[in-house]
């Protein structure tokens, strides 16, 4: 239970209208010992089943004002973002990865950075997907979720390579490096023994479901390993995988796990934004706009709010313990890089729906915390006069009065900067508390890895593996299966005998099969089964007569 000085401070932070929204039958609140009992009861210890985090990509607290201005009026709400009850704000900076300010501050991150600091509790360098800054990895969240024996899922409107669902699966030193035919890959490729792409270790970390954009990546073909050769698409199809590209294929999906994953990719690239785009010019300003729906949009299957049921509805099914789910609206970073008001402010709602989905679905659950925040803060501000040399535009509001907007940091033509503000955090739910006041963003994987009580020393989890021979005496030639079983902090085993490899295999809740034809020669022979995550090896032998 936190102190009363701190449950005092969140309700000062918590507006009336959204204490009202937790509190449904006690209608309005309307006074301050209201306010303090309804976030009283807010405040939960931190024992919950499922954690779903929803990251609007590059949105501050101005991207908020502005769709809230938009669609709602200023005295409105957002009936997702705006309804959590526990709220603060929490810092963002990377780290230089060399030089003289090796380890200091950076005071405007990347995407890459700031999600590997929720996902894995470590600061690094922009450009970085959940390494440190000497480029070794770092466990995710998601990773030590699913070695506890959580299901667990990553949802982008993004590229599923971008940065953002990249944190969660990867490891590699540079960003760009989504499939085995990027040239940024480095030591990371295959070919020079590193853990391979982003598409590759997607593929390898096995989340239960992964839906989102980037099939281009996918048709590309490794170049090492045991699956040279073969696209991603063959390899994960070969490993077990339900691939879907459309929402009709989407919906006629029951069960996801880790027998049958779910991988469905619905656009080469990025999905489509909700608006059409209004870019921003000088003088922009002088004319309001009312934003209009994007032709090319996806259906609305396939809206954000949609793919984020979905997932709910297959994680929350035969599980024991519960799970673990990323969801991302990508583009308000991309729409603001473009200085492209309507397409921010879209982008903005449709991730409110989808938070809204996820916060329904935790006040019927009553077990789940529910995290909303961002990455990094953005360029757009609400001005009243655009400054003669800025970048601006102007949309009419639903308070029928114009507001507008200006981008100054990149010239026409340029991509508008990340910016280093604060950021707000919001918080429902079992664990929720630990959001408010000021925190860091790393302090994010903590409140998640704490909430599920997750053992983080996922190597130790494999301390109980054994391995078993179909049989222990044969003849010459004979076929035997090779069993292996509480491999749990292992997503990958490789069998060998005689230093000779047999093969390497997913372990499926911690257990994989392999094939062996024994060796003509009379004798003793050994077989290992080693854990590529915790380096854990059992052996076991039989005997050729």
């Amino acid at each position: 239970m936190l102190p009363a000085a701190i449950v005092a401070a969140a309700a000062i932070l918590l507006p009336s209208a959204a204490i009202a929204a937790i509190d449904d039958n006690a209608g309005a609140v309307r006074n301050k010992d209201d306010r303090t009992n309804a976030i009283k009861a807010q405040i939960k210890p931190s024992n919950a089943k499922n954690v779903i985090l929803l990251i609007g990509d590059g949105m501050g607290d101005s991207e908020i004002t502005i769709a809230r201005n938009y669609a709602y009026g200023a005295a409105g709400r957002l009936p997702g973002i705006d309804a959590l009850p526990l709220t603060g704000q929490y810092t963002t900076y990377s780290l230089y990865k060399d030089g003289v300010n090796k380890g200091k501050p950076d005071y405007v991150p990347d995407s890459a950075a700031t999600g590997s600091a929720w996902a894995t509790g470590t600061k690094t360098y922009d450009n970085a997907v959940s390494v440190d800054i000497d480029g070794v990895p770092q466990q995710t969240i998601l990773e030590i979720a699913k070695a506890n024996g959580f299901k667990t899922g990553n949802v982008s409107t993004a590229e599923i390579q971008d940065a953002t669902p990249a944190v969660q699966v990867a490891h590699v030193d540079a960003r760009s490096c989504y499939g085995p035919d990027s040239t940024t890959c480095g030591d990371d490729a295959l070919t020079a023994g590193g853990l391979g792409s982003i598409s590759e270790q997607l593929i390898g970390t096995r989340a239960d479901v992964t839906l989102g954009g980037g099939s281009a990546s996918f048709t590309q073909t490794a170049k090492a390993g045991p699956w040279q050769g073969k696209t991603l698409f063959d390899q994960a199809a070969a490993r077990g995988y339900q691939l879907v590209d459309t929402a009709a294929e989407l919906a006629a999906v029951k069960k996801a796990d880790q027998s049958k994953p779910v991988l469905g990719l619905f656009t080469p690239g990025n999905f489509p934004t909700r608006y059409a785009p209004t870019v921003a010019t000088v003088g922009g300003a002088n004319t309001a706009v009312t934003c209009t729906e994007n032709p090319d949009r996806l259906e609305n299957a396939l809206s954000l709010s949609s793919l984020t049921t979905k997932a709910i509805s297959l994680l929350k099914t035969n599980t024991k313990k519960g799970f673990f789910l990323q969801v991302e609206g990508a583009s308000i970073d991309k729409q603001d890089h473009a200085a492209n008001a309507c397409g921010q402010i879209g982008e903005t709602i449709d991730f409110d729906d989808a938070v809204k989905t996820a916060l329904d679905f935790a006040k019927k659950d009553g077990n789940t915390l529910v995290l909303v925040t961002a990455d990094h803060a953005h360029s757009s501000q609400i001005v009243d006069s655009t400054p003669p040399t800025s970048l601006s535009s102007a949309v009419t509001t639903v308070d029928g009065t114009v507001m507008k907007i200006s981008y100054g940091t990149a010239a026409a033509g340029g991509s508008q900067q990340h910016t280093g503000s604060q950021l707000r955090i919001a918080g429902f739910g079992p664990g929720a508390a630990n959001v408010v006041g000021l925190t860091d963003q790393t302090d994010t994987f903590f409140t998640m890895s704490r909430a599920l009580h997750l053992d983080r020393d996922t190597k130790d989890l494999s301390y109980k593996a054994r391995v078993t021979l179909s049989k222990s005496t044969v003849d010459g030639g004979a076929k035997m299966t090779i069993t292996a079983k509480n491999f749990l902090g292992d997503r990958q085993l490789a069998a060998s005998q005689a230093k000779e490899a047999i093969g390497v295999a997913d372990a499926i809740n911690g257990s994989a099969t392999f094939s062996i034809t024994a060796p003509e020669k009379p004798g003793v022979y050994t077989v290992s089964v080693t854990g590529a995550h915790s380096g854990k090896t059992v052996k076991v032998s039989y005997r050729v007569r």
